[in-house]
């Protein structure tokens, strides 16, 4: 398959880590890429980070300087964004503000002048927790509903530090929003896996099918990705169970594109299923390699043959963003080790539709 990278962020001096990402494209044709940058020396989850972004006019090839879109407002950190075109034309940007075990909630601004100033933010999860939601992950229902997934990790102790002071196992859980973004209320529905899988259900996902019903993901330990759906706008969910993607504990992503439309899921897939012993390698890709794709024309029911497009066994390939632009896709993603983190560095890759499988 032929590929180009467009785009790399590699960690410098004062900017330890580019990670989490997701696009848009503007109304005068330019796309909008936006992602988490961290600053001061350090690079780990809870460190200090911005939203910043840069624009693309040719379709994705070259990109223009970088600019802060949202500065640090939280006592840690702000990070993992999506933007996400309304169907009222506006912009929405959201993103997780961090500030302690008890408080990572997700916000949101919007933009009606094509990313040029942003509103106030908006709570979008009301009740206090710590509450991981991806990079490109909301998505806006064709009835108007935008619904987020979320996974939720219990504090350790009232007084825990922030660095380890959260279960690892997580309840995925539901937020919607009916009136465009202005108010918000979380499903009564939260999906849990045995004990015995040390993850829980972490960094859930959905995309929507046509007849309205909605498919759902989430990363585990098990050595799969595990799948819910919905009959009812994201408001109850069946009961978990493994999906076809052998995986490590590294998230999937999944959206859909034109023509077909068909289904594009890119992740992590293994030649050897992972097993919990050997969910975490020891080396520097932390098991996130290969990076595969495959596209779906049934939605989801059949998948095409793996196509490889990372295999360097000591880097990690991981939290991806995926973008049609025109005749092509753009996959932004994580890509550090062999010297760096896996999440310090990050790249665009830039993909010919017509070679997709």
């Amino acid at each position: 398959m032929q590929s180009a990278l467009v785009l790399t962020l590699p960690a410098r001096p004062g900017n330890p880590r580019n990670s989490e990402g997701s696009f848009v494209t503007l109304s005068d044709g330019r796309i909008l890429y936006a992602w988490s940058r961290y600053t001061g020396e350090n690079w780990g989850d809870h460190c200090s980070a911005d939203i910043a972004g840069c624009c693309s006019n040719d379709g994705g090839h070259t990109w223009g300087p970088h600019q802060i879109l949202v500065p640090n407002e939280g006592r840690c950190n702000v990070m993992s964004v999506t933007l996400l075109r309304l169907q009222d034309g506006r912009i929405a940007l959201f993103y997780l503000q961090k500030n302690s075990v008890r408080d990572c909630r997700l916000r949101l601004r919007f933009s009606a002048d094509e990313a040029q100033t942003w509103s106030d933010p908006v709570l979008c999860q009301p009740g206090p927790g710590y509450f991981v939601t991806n990079n490109d992950r909301v998505v806006q229902l064709r009835c108007g509903r935008l619904l987020v997934a979320a996974g939720y990790h219990r504090a350790l102790s009232p007084g825990a530090a922030i660095d380890g002071g959260i279960t690892m196992f997580s309840e995925a859980c539901f937020f919607w929003s009916d009136d465009a973004g202005a108010t918000w209320r979380e499903g009564s529905q939260r999906l849990r896996i045995a004990a015995e899988i040390e993850s829980g259900l972490q960094e859930p996902g959905v995309i929507e099918r046509n007849d309205g019903s909605l498919y759902g993901w989430a990363r585990t330990t098990d050595g799969w990705q595990w799948e819910f759906e919905s009959r009812d706008r994201g408001e109850t969910w069946s009961p978990p169970r493994r999906s076809c993607f052998a995986a490590p504990c590294s998230p999937l992503s999944l959206k859909t594109i034109a023509p077909g439309p068909r289904w594009l899921a890119v992740w992590n897939d293994p030649a050897v299923p992972v097993t919990p012993e050997t969910a975490f390698a020891k080396n520097s890709s932390w098991g996130r390699t290969p990076l595969a794709l495959a596209t779906s024309r049934d939605e989801g029911r059949t998948w095409s043959k793996p196509v490889l497009l990372e295999d360097d066994p000591e880097r990690g390939f991981c939290y991806i963003a995926i973008h049609p632009a025109g005749d092509a896709v753009l996959l932004a993603y994580c890509c550090g080790g062999r010297g760096s983190a896996v999440l310090q560095d990050s790249c665009i890759r830039r993909l010919r539709i017509a070679d997709l499988p």
